[in-house]
C-alpha cells in the first residue's frame, strides 16, 4: 500500500497578510469593550489600532454605551436623579451628577422658570420652554407642541448629527415638523387627517401623560385612547399610519419596545380602578403585522409587593422603566404625582425587575432614562 508523503514545509504557499482595512472591519465588530481590550493586548499593532481616535469613534457608534446613570425628570430632586444600589454604576452615576450641571438657569429667558425635559438620548437632554415660541423659527401651531430626539449615527463624526421631531395633535389631524442639527432649521415633516387613517381621535381625548410616544425600529407609536389602535410615525419616510392592537386594549396604556431580531415587545397596563388591582402584561410579536394577533401568548409580570400602584413610563436600551408607588394622585393639571415611590427597570430579555433609584416623593410620571455620557465628556478610553 502506498504511503502519503508529507509535503515539505518549504513548499507551503505563504498566507497573504490581511489588509489593514479588513482587520479594522473585523475588530470594530467585537461586541463588548471587555473583549476589545483583550484583543488590544495581543500585539502592538492591535493596540495602536484600538487606541486610534477614528477607530474609537466608529466603535462607539456601532456599540453605543448602555451605561445607565440615572433618570431625567422635572421632579423635586432636580432634572437628574442618579442611579442607586443595586445598580452597578452607582459610583459613576454619583460622580457624574456632581460634575455635570443640569440646571437650565443659563438658558434664555434668564430668571424665568418653564424649561422641562422632552427626551434624553446619546448623552444629550432635549429641553423645551413651555411658554415661548419664535414664529420666525417654529411653524405656527394652534395646539400644544411636543418633541423628541431622533439620533442619526454617523461613524466618521465625533459629534453625530441628530434630529428633533416635533408634533402636535389637532381636532382633525396630526402634524409633524423636523429640526436638523446640520442645517439648524425647522422644516415641515408631514400631516395626516384622522379620517384618512380610520381613527376616531379628538385632541381632548389624549391626556398630557400620553403625548409622548414609544419608539422602536425608527418609528414612533402613540396609543390611541379608548381604542385598539396605535398611531405610527415612520421617521425616515415621514408617513403616518394606524396599527392594530389585540382585543381588549381599549382601557390599557401601552408601551412598545424593541425585543431584538426585529420583534416588538408590548407592555400594557390596565388602567387604575379603585375596586381592583392593576395588572401588567407583556407579549412579543414577531413583526408589526402580528401586533394585533390575539393568539400570541401574554405573560403576567410579578412585581414587588411593597408597592401597590405603578406606571410604565418609558422603554430604552433593552429595558422598560416603571414607576412604583404606594399611592398616587392626579393634580388639577392632569400630571400624576406620587409619594413613597421609586423607579425600576424590567429587562426585556429576562423580565427581571430591578430598582434604579428613588423618585424623591412627588415627581412627574414623564421621565427619560439617561444612558452614557454627553459627547464632550466621553472618555477617550474604551
Amino acid at each position: 500500500m502506498g504511503q502519503v508523503q508529507p509535503v515539505p514545509r518549504g513548499r507551503d504557499s505563504p498566507v497573504p497578510p490581511l489588509p489593514d482595512a479588513l482587520i479594522e472591519e473585523i475588530v470594530v465588530r467585537i461586541a463588548t469593550p471587555r473583549d476589545l481590550v483583550r484583543v488590544s493586548a495581543v500585539c502592538s499593532y492591535f493596540r495602536r489600532l484600538v487606541a486610534d481616535d477614528s477607530f474609537l469613534r466608529r466603535y462607539r457608534t456601532l456599540h453605543p454605551s448602555k451605561l445607565l446613570l440615572g433618570i431625567v425628570s422635572s421632579g423635586s430632586l432636580g432634572l437628574f436623579v442618579p442611579a442607586e444600589a443595586p445598580q452597578p454604576n452607582v459610583l459613576i452615576a454619583n460622580a457624574f451628577a456632581r460634575a455635570a450641571d443640569f440646571s437650565p438657569d443659563y438658558l434664555p429667558p434668564r430668571g424665568r422658570s418653564g424649561w422641562f425635559p422632552c427626551d434624553a438620548r446619546d448623552g444629550r437632554i432635549l429641553l423645551k420652554f413651555s411658554n415661548y415660541a419664535d414664529p420666525a423659527v417654529l411653524p405656527e401651531l394652534d395646539a400644544g407642541v411636543h418633541a423628541a430626539a431622533s439620533h442619526t449615527r454617523e461613524p466618521n463624526h465625533e459629534d453625530a448629527h441628530f434630529r428633533v421631531i416635533g408634533w402636535t395633535f389637532h381636532l382633525a389631524s396630526a402634524v409633524v415638523f423636523v429640526y436638523s442639527s446640520l442645517s439648524g432649521t425647522w422644516t415641515a415633516g408631514t400631516r395626516a387627517f384622522w379620517s384618512d387613517l380610520g381613527l376616531d381621535v379628538y385632541n381632548g381625548d389624549i391626556p398630557p401623560e400620553d403625548w409622548w410616544p414609544s419608539y422602536a425600529y425608527g418609528c414612533f407609536y402613540w396609543k390611541v385612547p379608548l381604542s385598539n389602535e396605535l398611531l405610527k410615525l415612520d421617521v425616515n419616510r415621514m408617513e403616518f399610519s394606524a396599527v392594530g392592537l389585540p382585543p381588549n386594549h381599549e382601557e390599557r396604556s401601552v408601551v412598545v419596545a424593541e425585543a431584538g431580531e426585529g420583534r416588538f415587545g408590548i407592555l400594557s397596563r390596565i388602567h387604575y380602578n379603585i375596586e381592583t388591582s392593576d395588572s401588567l402584561h407583556y407579549s412579543i410579536r414577531q413583526n408589526e403585522g402580528e401586533i394585533a394577533n390575539q393568539h400570541t401568548m401574554e405573560t403576567t409580570i410579578a412585581l414587588p409587593s411593597v408597592y401597590n400602584k405603578y406606571i410604565v413610563v418609558a422603554a430604552a436600551e433593552g429595558y422598560f422603566f416603571l414607576l412604583f408607588s404606594r399611592f398616587w394622585s392626579r393634580q388639577v393639571t392632569g400630571v400624576r404625582s406620587f409619594g413613597c415611590s421609586a423607579f425600576f427597570t424590567l429587562e426585556i430579555k429576562t423580565l427581571k425587575v430591578e430598582r434604579v433609584c428613588s423618585s424623591g416623593g412627588h415627581i412627574s410620571s414623564r421621565i427619560f432614562p439617561y444612558f452614557g455620557f454627553p459627547p464632550f465628556m466621553s472618555p477617550r478610553r474604551i
